[in-house]
C-alpha cells in the first residue's frame, strides 16, 4: 500500500506530473490520428507490396531506449526482412531495473520509435512481440523423471502432453519460491512467457522425437521462464495504449538465445550469450542448442554513469558524456584516471554477478568456452577488457580460458536486414524478438508435424 504527504511533493515535482499529464494527452491524440489513419495505411501497403506479404514488430524496451524493428515475413522459408528501423530515448524515471515504471512516458516513447518504423517501411503493423527483462523474470531448466506404468506403450501425444504440463507446474512452483525467497516472504503471482524443449531421454537413450518409443523411464529437460504479473501487465497495457495485437512476451535473454540457435534442428552451439542493457545484465547458457537457464542482475550501463555522476559530482548528462567520451578519446587526460577509477569499481561488482549467475549453473559438467555479447551497454571498452584480461573466470567450471566477442547482425539465423541499420550488437535483442515471433507464427499457424506438436505444446 502507498501512501504520501503532499507537503512531500515539491512544486517542481507538481509541475513535471502536469507536463507528463500533458504529453500523455497529446501522445493519445497522436495515436488516435495514427489509428485513424491504419486503415488507408493498409490499403496503400496492400497495392505496393506483393500479395499475401505479413509483417511483424519487435519492440526492445530498454532502460536507456525503446528499439522497434518492423520485419516481412517469408512464410516459404520461415525468414524475416527487417523493413523499419526506429529508436526513441528513454527518460530516467521511466524504467526500473529493466521494468516499466512509468506506462504513459514509457507508450510515449514506445509510439515515436513505431512511427518512425512505420515511416520507413511505408506499413502500419498490429502484431507486436514485446520484450521482458528484469531481476524478478526468472528462467531456468527444470528436469523431471517419470515412470511410465506400461513400459511397452508406445508414447503419444496426450502422454506427453501430461508429461510436459507436469515439468512447467514444477517450474511455476519453483519460480513462485524463488520469488518469495528474494522478496522477503511476499507471494508474488507469475505467468509463463517461455517454455522450450532441452532435452529427452527414454530409459537412457537420448531421443529428438520421444512419440513412439517405448520405455519406462522418461526423463525431460524443459526451459521455462516466468515474469510477475505486474509486470506483464505494464506491457500489455503498453500495447494495447498502442494499439497493438501482442503476439509474444519474451524474456529477452530467451530471444537473444533463439537469434543465435535459429531453426536449424543440427545446431550444436554451446555459448555463454551475455545481454547488457541500460539497467539490467541477462545472461543465456545454451548447451548443444538447448538453453540451460537464464539470470539477469540489475547493473546495466547507467549504474557505470552513476558512478561518474558520484565520484566526479557532476550531473547525469555530463556523467554519460564522459563515459562514452572515454571510449572515443573525447576526454582530456586530466579527466581519465578518475573516470576509469569511478567505471572500474562498477566494473569490479558487475563481474562478481557475472561469476555469481554462472555459478548456479550446476548441472552442466562445464560452462561453455564461448562468451557472445550484445547490448548498448557492452560498448564500453572497460567491460570487455575486464572479461578478456582478468582471471574472473578461474573460480567457475570452465575448462579453459572464455573467448569473448559481440553478437554481430549477420550471425543472426533467418534475418536479413533492408534497411542497412542494424548493423551492430545493440539491435540484437531487438532482432531476437523478430525470431521468437515468427516461431510463435508457425506453431499457431498449425502443426504439420509431430514435431511441431511437441513445440505447439511449449508455444505461450
Amino acid at each position: 500500500m502507498l501512501s504520501f504527504s503532499f507537503k512531500q511533493v515539491s512544486c517542481a515535482k507538481i509541475v513535471n506530473m502536469l507536463e507528463k499529464v500533458k504529453s500523455a494527452s497529446k501522445t493519445a491524440a497522436q495515436r488516435a490520428l495514427r489509428g485513424a489513419s491504419k486503415a488507408s495505411e493498409k490499403v496503400k501497403a496492400r497495392t505496393g507490396k506483393q500479395s499475401g506479404d505479413q509483417y511483424l514488430v519487435a519492440l526492445d524496451i530498454g532502460t536507456e531506449f525503446v528499439k522497434a524493428l518492423i520485419g516481412r515475413v517469408n512464410e516459404t522459408d520461415g525468414t524475416v526482412t527487417i523493413v523499419g528501423v526506429g529508436r526513441a530515448h528513454q527518460g530516467l524515471t521511466d524504467m526500473q531495473a529493466g521494468a516499466i515504471s512509468d506506462i504513459a512516458a514509457v507508450v510515449e516513447n514506445c509510439d515515436k520509435a513505431l512511427n518512425q518504423a512505420e515511416e520507413q517501411a511505408a506499413v502500419s503493423v498490429r502484431s507486436a512481440i514485446i520484450g521482458i527483462a528484469g531481476e524478478l523474470v526468472k528462467g531456468t531448466t527444470t528436469t523431471v523423471r517419470v515412470a511410465r506404468k506400461q513400459a511397452t506403450k508406445p508414447l503419444d501425444i496426450p502422454e506427453m502432453e501430461k508429461i510436459i504440463n507436469l515439468v512447467q507446474d514444477r517450474a511455476q512452483t519453483k519460480a513462485k519460491q524463488q520469488l518469495a525467497w528474494e522478496l522477503g516472504g511476499k507471494e508474488v503471482e507469475v505467468r509463463l512467457v517461455n517454455s522450450a524443449l532441452v532435452s529427452i531421454e527414454i530409459d537412457g537413450y537420448p531421443v529428438t522425437n520421444p512419440i513412439g518409443f517405448q520405455g519406462k523411464d522418461v526423463v525431460v529437460q524443459l526451459y521455462t521462464a516466468f515474469a510477475p504479473l505486474i509486470h506483464i501487465g505494464a506491457l500489455e497495457k503498453t500495447a494495447q495504449e498502442l494499439d497493438l495485437d501482442l503476439l509474444a512476451v519474451a524474456a529477452e535473454p530467451f530471444a537473444v538465445a533463439r537469434a543465435v540457435i535459429g531453426n536449424n534442428p543440427n545446431q550444436n552451439l554451446s555459448a555463454i550469450l551475455m545481454d547488457v542493457g541500460g539497467g539490467t545484465t541477462d545472461i543465456a547458457v545454451v548447451n548443444d542448442g538447448g538453453v540451460q537457464g537464464t539470470k539477469m542482475f540489475g547493473i546495466g550501463g547507467r549504474a557505470y554513469t552513476h558512478a561518474v555522476e558520484r565520484d566526479l559530482s557532476v550531473e547525469f548528462e555530463q556523467a554519460e558524456e564522459l563515459k562514452v567520451g572515454l571510449s572515443t578519446n573525447k576526454v582530456s587526460v586530466a579527466q581519465r584516471p578518475a573516470i576509469e577509477a569511478a567505471l572500474g569499481k562498477t566494473a569490479d561488482v558487475w563481474i562478481n554477478g557475472i561469476e555469481l549467475a554462472l555459478s548456479e549453473f550446476t548441472k552442466l559438467d562445464h560452462l561453455p568456452h564461448r562468451m557472445f555479447l550484445c547490448g548498448g551497454g557492452s560498448s564500453l571498452d572497460l567491460l570487455m577488457d575486464r572479461l578478456e584480461n582478468t582471471e574472473w573466470y578461474r573460480s567457475l567450471a570452465f575448462t579453459r580460458k572464455p573467448s569473448v566477442h559481440h553478437i554481430r547482425p549477420e550471425q543472426v539465423a533467418g534475418i536479413t536486414d533492408d534497411t542497412h541499420e542494424v548493423n551492430d550488437h545493440t539491435y540484437i535483442t531487438a532482432m531476437g524478438l523478430l525470431r521468437v515471433g515468427m516461431d510463435t507464427r508457425q506453431f499457431a499457424g498449425g502443426p504439420s508435424s509431430i514435431r511441431d506438436k511437441i513445440d505447439k505444446m511449449l508455444s505461450v
